[in-house]
């Protein structure tokens, strides 16, 4: 088993970096500040390049093993960004910044690849090139695409790519992972619906477009239970139906918003034609019009076999392979990361973070006990990836 006992020195820093990034959460692509941050102790850390701007905001750094021979290229991803969120945490190191939180582990994901790449350059026990990547823009703006629209894999000689997710409930010091499909598409829909407004009280003179869209909500709730075969999986979700302001004028319009999750292309096919038919005529049969737009965003996120299994070992040769879950059930939740595994092969694991609130939830907190055990992870990848021989 690998031995945890070389990164404690280290704990205290990257948990200063992690509660200092905590505390500073930045949104989307407007990661100045974090992105600096990592520049800064990547040059520090003596990385062979430092390259910042990559799809935007995102920071590389490139890190040369003391043998060269393999030509092997094993890249390392963490995402940089925070949520549009209140925290309540009440913690010495909260969010700074009224509105925005890292409530899904970035801050955490961001310093264990922080800590990894220092341990690399300093000890660079292995033959080959480590490419740490620091994704903007993950939750929503698809910073993984934008990277890799930016040359990310070619640019740097990629030839398969890793990355971590916090998950509470998994305790520390465990990890979890599958191959296949780990999680699912994300795209949204935005469904506006145009009757005739009228006086409340004389609705056969209008066509209430309140009616038809909730007529249109129960209606996409048959693509998954009568369209889908039962052994596959979907989900249809409407977030969101508005329409009117008083209790006496039935509106011109109403609109809804929603999202539709699935693992497999052809299901990710099937759902976006039933919303659009369905919301098309039920419209129509009531005399209204429906216009959808439909909008692709992230693809199921699955993972390579072998990346995985490979994956597995490495998290097994750290914990025990009794601490290593291979075959987690997939989670409807997206990831960009996805776009990354569309253009090269590897693996998502996840990191115990024992009893926490739930991701997206103002009490997250990301667990600084698990640091070690992330930093070793992403460490062993390329030392028994790519071994000195």
């Amino acid at each position: 088993m690998w031995t945890l006992e070389r990164f404690a020195p280290m704990h205290g820093e990257v948990t200063e970096w992690r509660r200092d990034l905590h505390a500073n959460p930045e949104l989307l692509y407007d990661v100045h500040r974090t992105a600096a941050f990592v520049a800064e102790k990547l040059r520090g850390f003596g990385c062979d390049e430092t390259i910042t701007s990559i799809g935007k905001t995102g920071v590389v750094a490139i890190i040369k093993g003391r043998a060269s021979s393999s030509g092997r290229t094993i890249g390392l991803r963490a995402d940089m960004d925070a949520l549009p969120m209140q925290e309540q945490t009440g913690l010495t190191y909260a969010s700074k910044i009224p509105g925005r939180m890292h409530a899904c582990g970035h801050d955490g994901h961001t310093a264990m690849l922080l800590g990894a790449a220092k341990y690399l350059a300093a000890t660079r026990n292995f033959n080959g090139t480590a490419v740490v990547v620091f994704q903007p823009a993950e939750e929503g703006g698809a910073g993984a695409k934008a990277m890799c629209d930016d040359g990310l894999m070619g640019r740097f000689l990629i030839q398969e790519i890793y990355a971590m997710h916090t998950e509470p409930g998994l305790p520390i010091g465990q990890f979890a992972t599958a191959t296949g499909p780990l999680g699912a598409s994300a795209d949204g829909f935005h469904i506006t619906i145009e009757g005739k407004g009228t006086h409340g009280a004389d609705p056969h003179k209008g066509v209430d477009p309140i009616v038809v869209g909730a007529n249109v909500v129960l209606a996409l709730q048959s693509i998954v239970a009568r369209n889908l075969n039962p052994m596959r999986s979907g989900v249809v979700t409407v977030g969101a139906l508005n329409a009117g302001t008083s209790a006496n004028v039935i509106p011109k319009t109403a609109e809804m918003v929603g999202t539709t999750r699935t693992f497999e292309p052809e299901v990710r096919d099937l759902l976006q034609l039933r919303v659009t038919e369905i919301a098309e005529h039920v419209a129509r049969a009531y005399g209204a019009v429906a216009t959808v737009k439909y909008r692709r965003m992230y693809p199921p996120t699955i993972n390579h076999r072998r990346e995985t299994d490979f994956a597995v070992q490495v998290a097994g040769s750290i914990v025990g392979a009794q601490n290593v879950e291979p075959n987690h059930d997939p989670w409807m939740g997206a990831e960009d990361f996805a776009f990354m595994l569309e253009e090269r092969p590897g693996n998502i694991m996840f990191i115990g973070n024992g009893a926490s609130a739930n991701l997206h939830h103002p009490a997250f907190d990301f667990a600084d006990a698990a640091l070690p055990y992330g930093i070793a992870y992403f460490a062993q990848l390329v030392e028994v990836g790519m071994p000195i021989t």
